[in-house]
């Protein structure tokens, strides 16, 4: 078996496959984050937060922005990491001829008829932004755009219930925090 057929090779390769698609692209926070930092993140809450093993499931976090994001097909991503990957990365990717009220609104109507583990993708994707936007918001966000998203957020993984006991209580206990966290409080 060679190092690339083997999940951990596998999961190496995605990794890198997504570090070079998204090498010039940053976050939106004031300290422009290396874009990299998001599915790698997500990918960490999985296993390490969810408890989240399976091979194809960390690979489709790792690369579930990347059709969306860069230059990359579903063709691609099929080809070099097999047909059920590509199935999570297609259900996690909007479509972008779409205008942004259309993407989000079916984000929020698609999220129940989702597949298991593109579900799993998508709470950890909702964790790590909403986290980010809690001590990073985007720079160029007003207070009420925050609100929004994490309104928006909040139903998108309402529709994702049922999934993953740990995620959705790390969820929960995010929203209960709201949009700009602890810092709220006071």
């Amino acid at each position: 078996m060679s190092a690339s057929t083997m999940p951990l090779g596998q999961l190496l390769d995605a990794i890198h496959f997504a570090a070079f698609k998204h090498r010039a692209q940053t976050r939106m926070d004031a300290a422009k984050t290396p874009y990299i930092n998001h599915p790698i993140g997500v990918a960490h809450i999985l296993f390490h937060e969810g408890g989240v093993d399976d091979a194809a499931t960390l690979m489709g976090a790792i690369l579930h922005d990347t059709v969306e994001d860069t230059d990359t097909s579903l063709a691609e991503i099929e080809e070099r990491f097999g047909p059920e990957v590509c199935r999570i990365v297609k259900e996690c990717t909007d479509d972008k001829t779409l205008p942004k009220m259309e993407r989000k609104r079916l984000q929020i109507e698609t999220a129940p008829h989702k597949s298991h583990k593109a579900k799993l993708v998508k709470l950890a994707d909702k964790i790590y932004n909403m986290r980010d936007m809690q001590i990073n918001p985007p720079v160029d966000w007003t207070r009420e755009r925050c609100i929004e998203y994490f309104a928006w957020g909040q139903k998108v993984t309402d529709g994702c219930k049922g999934t993953n006991a740990k995620l959705e209580g790390i969820v929960d206990g995010i929203y209960a925090q709201g949009p700009f966290g602890n810092a709220d409080k006071h």
